[in-house]
């Protein structure tokens, strides 16, 4: 990026959002209430949604955007009242983000370097998966004229991961740029609620906040994805892809999939657990 070569590891780009949400099923009046919520809410497929356990409440929850119409609310409050689940509003549009921390760049789309990772010898970037999906080869500058490496995996929708190959001379540490600076990454962790956790990124730098929540699904109108970590952590264009790590021990837990809100007004962001990208493609951390 701009302040710095890309030696890090960081976040996302330009929004990448499609119009249009489908409808949620609605069950019968006369049918009996689902006897579990996780059943009912797995049936959701409205854009503009997320669900998942709210620790703060004990009871499952359905969160709806502002891009949800007042006619998909209504169907889905019948849903949730059977259901016995929370239906909740949560400002600005829930979607994925592209664009980069220290960027990499690909085909017009600008996205975060989450992690760098390797198979014996061959060395990796983890990034966000609706990132891969834009670009076949990837470099290290907005003009194009330094190769970062060529995608090699995308898992997206369903989960949010893809690899880059390092094809180029590009240092690659086990690093987050912490603008400015380097925090020295110590492995993996698994998130657990409260858990105090920073991200870095391009457009907002660094971000600090809590865990809210586990094992989150969201429907993006690109597609839907399972298991992802919950934060109160604000991010914006340009913040996707890039880690979500514990500041005071320099482990990473995840790479930002995408979330809703502002810098400004405040947001909440989700993130695909890093074990689970490791576990898939046979890597380690540097």
């Amino acid at each position: 990026m701009r302040r710095s070569p890309l030696v890090a590891l960081v976040l996302t780009a330009l929004l990448l959002v499609a119009p249009g949400a489908a409808q949620a099923a609605v069950p019968d009046r006369a049918a009996a209430p689902a006897a579990d919520p996780t059943a009912t809410l797995t049936g959701v497929r409205t854009a503009g949604t997320a669900w998942g356990l709210d620790p703060a409440t004990g009871r499952m929850t359905l969160t709806v955007d502002d891009t949800v119409a007042p006619s998909e609310v209504a169907a889905l409050r019948l849903v949730t009242d059977r259901a016995g689940v929370l239906l909740r509003r949560e400002p600005g549009t829930l979607r994925p983000l592209i664009a980069g921390g220290q960027g990499i760049y690909g085909s017009g789309a600008r996205c975060s370097l989450g992690a760098n990772a390797r198979s014996g010898s061959t060395y990796y970037v983890i990034t966000a998966g609706h990132c891969t999906t834009a670009a076949a080869t990837w470099y290290t500058d907005s003009a194009q004229t330094t190769v970062l490496g060529t995608r090699t995996a995308t898992s997206y929708p369903t989960n949010d991961y893809g690899l880059i190959r390092y094809t180029g001379r590009i240092a690659h540490p086990s690093a987050v740029y912490t603008y400015p600076g380097l925090l020295t990454i110590n492995g993996t962790g698994s998130a657990y609620i409260g858990q105090a956790v920073c991200r870095s990124g391009s457009t907002t730098g660094v971000r600090c906040g809590t865990v809210t929540g586990l094992n989150q699904t969201v429907n993006y109108a690109t597609g839907v994805i399972y298991g992802l970590i919950r934060t109160n952590i604000c991010a914006e264009p340009g913040d996707s892809g890039g880690p979500l790590y514990v500041a005071s021990t320099g482990r990473i837990l995840g790479i930002l999939s995408g979330g809703t809100g502002n810098c400004t007004a405040g947001g909440t962001t989700y993130y695909q657990p890093i074990a689970e990208v490791l576990a898939a493609y046979g890597l380690t951390l540097p």
